[in-house]
């Protein structure tokens, strides 16, 4: 189920926060997980039991952990890692592996094989990185576990995070799984929901009505791409990623501050970065960080090597890479963007410098070429398509409706104009107000009600509305 969709909007949604803003404190979280696992059956029935047993097993292995000492601690820790790291690597890289051994065997001479394919449960490696983040964080002591197997399950089931993230820490809304009672006000219910038609304004708005003209440029033959309409639907798509997948976590990150949750923030505006590094201090926040404390320091961070530093930095983008789909082109993403990372640090950082603001350009043209990887059906396909952006003819101009040049307007407007400091601090105070003067309470109630209308007018007047991000 789609946040987008008149499914979710026109009946979950009211349905849900009528019982949930009526139901007394102590059943706050009762309704909240109900809704939850009707939310996750909705489109995964047949994994929903796999998922709860899952569960199960991880909170008995935790609380043996929380008793455990010495070794045995740590034996509990590699069991549950184990646990989820398998069925992650099972669901989602069998068939990856499959097909290149195929492929390896069939070019040596022997066979094809042929097994049943794998089908990849939605959210499952979001639920994944929740159930580590929450054994690693009981192990290293930061947070004692829940008492509650309810209470953990709503922490990986709550359905505003469950299917995109962000990606939610335990120890960032462990007190709040218990008492949410100093953000259950009505300045941040209005602040919530505004948050809420922001994002799905970004989606339906910009992220739709680009992303239509992406996937018809992108699914052309490579002999009919020009250089600039090659360009022009790479551009497209880089807007469309990112008002797609900004504006799901807007809604996650509403829904869940009507709730009384406080999710981290996952995008500040990354398109305004000038250079690579400062982009993934901006772009998923949550799983730059979720990285970096998991797997980079734990590979020794900044305390080794220059030559052992940049390994480490390519292995943990290739493996980000990796995460995101299992195919060729997403680990070679995750290497395009490890090496700009390296070569940040080698003299692109000093480089920018001297730039200043400029940087941004040749920082938002790197990133444009990565998302090329990361659109393309494959790795060839990539190169393909690449190869016409830098040598296609440029003797064809591209055609588009005028809808689509206003909307990659508007999304340039929107993704750059943080550029200007004073914008960018406006709004960030914007979006993490806790408290609304009735000015404001007014403008953002008005501003929350023209975009819930635009938004819901173009969805029952529209059949296009894809969620990227149903891919990984």
């Amino acid at each position: 189920m789609v946040f987008s969709s008149t499914l979710f909007l026109f009946y979950f949604l009211p349905a849900f926060l009528l019982l949930y803003l009526l139901a007394p404190t102590r059943l706050k979280n009762p309704v909240a997980l109900v809704a939850s696992l009707l939310f996750y059956a909705w489109g995964g029935l047949n994994f929903l039991a796999l998922f709860l047993a899952s569960v199960v097993v991880n909170f008995l292995l935790i609380r043996g952990m929380d008793r455990a000492a010495g070794w045995q601690k740590r034996i509990f820790l590699i069991m549950s890692i184990v646990l989820n790291v398998a069925m992650l690597f099972y669901f989602k890289y069998a068939n990856f592996f499959l097909d290149n051994v195929s492929a390896v065997k069939t070019a040596l001479g022997g066979g094809a094989l042929s097994w049943e394919k794998v089908v990849l449960p939605i959210g499952i490696s979001f639920f994944t990185f929740e159930k580590l983040t929450y054994t690693i964080d009981v192990y290293r002591g930061v947070n004692k576990p829940l008492r509650s197997f309810w209470d953990f399950l709503l922490y990986i089931m709550l359905f505003p995070k469950m299917i995109a993230g962000p990606i939610v820490r335990f120890h960032e809304i462990a007190g709040q799984l218990t008492d949410r009672a100093a953000f259950d006000t009505i300045d941040h219910k209005l602040a919530g929901l505004f948050r809420f038609a922001l994002g799905l304004a970004k989606k339906v708005l910009i992220a739709n009505v680009l992303g239509q003209e992406a996937d018809r440029v992108f699914s052309l033959p490579t002999a009919e791409l020009s250089a600039p309409l090659a360009w022009l639907g790479a551009v497209a798509y880089t807007f469309q990623i990112y008002f797609d997948f900004s504006g799901y976590s807007d809604m996650a990150i509403g829904l869940g501050r009507i709730m009384g949750f406080q999710f981290p923030e996952n995008f500040n505006n990354p398109y305004v970065s000038r250079s690579i590094t400062e982009f993934w201090q901006r772009w998923h926040i949550t799983l730059g960080r979720w990285m970096r404390d998991y797997l980079y320091i734990p590979l020794g961070g900044n305390r080794v090597s220059p030559s052992r530093l940049y390994v480490n930095l390519w292995t943990v983008f290739i493996l980000s890479g990796f995460w995101h789909g299992a195919a060729w082109n997403f680990i070679a993403w995750g290497a395009f963007h490890g090496l700009f990372l390296i070569l940040d640090r080698l003299f692109l950082l000093r480089l920018y410098k001297h730039l200043g603001v400029l940087s941004i350009l040749p920082t938002f043209l790197i990133t444009v070429v990565g998302w090329v990887l990361f659109r393309a059906e494959s790795l060839s396909a990539a190169l393909d398509y690449a190869g016409r952006m830098m040598g296609g003819g440029w003797d064809t101009a591209p055609y588009f409706n005028l809808e689509f040049w206003f909307t990659l307007a508007l999304a340039t407007l929107f993704a750059f104009m943080a550029a200007v400091p004073r914008v960018e601090r406006w709004e960030i105070g914007t979006l993490a107000a806790e408290r609304l003067a009735l000015p404001r309470a007014v403008v953002l109630g008005l501003v929350t009600a023209g975009l819930l209308i635009l938004s819901t007018s173009y969805i029952t007047g529209s059949s296009f509305n894809p969620f990227i991000y149903f891919r990984f």
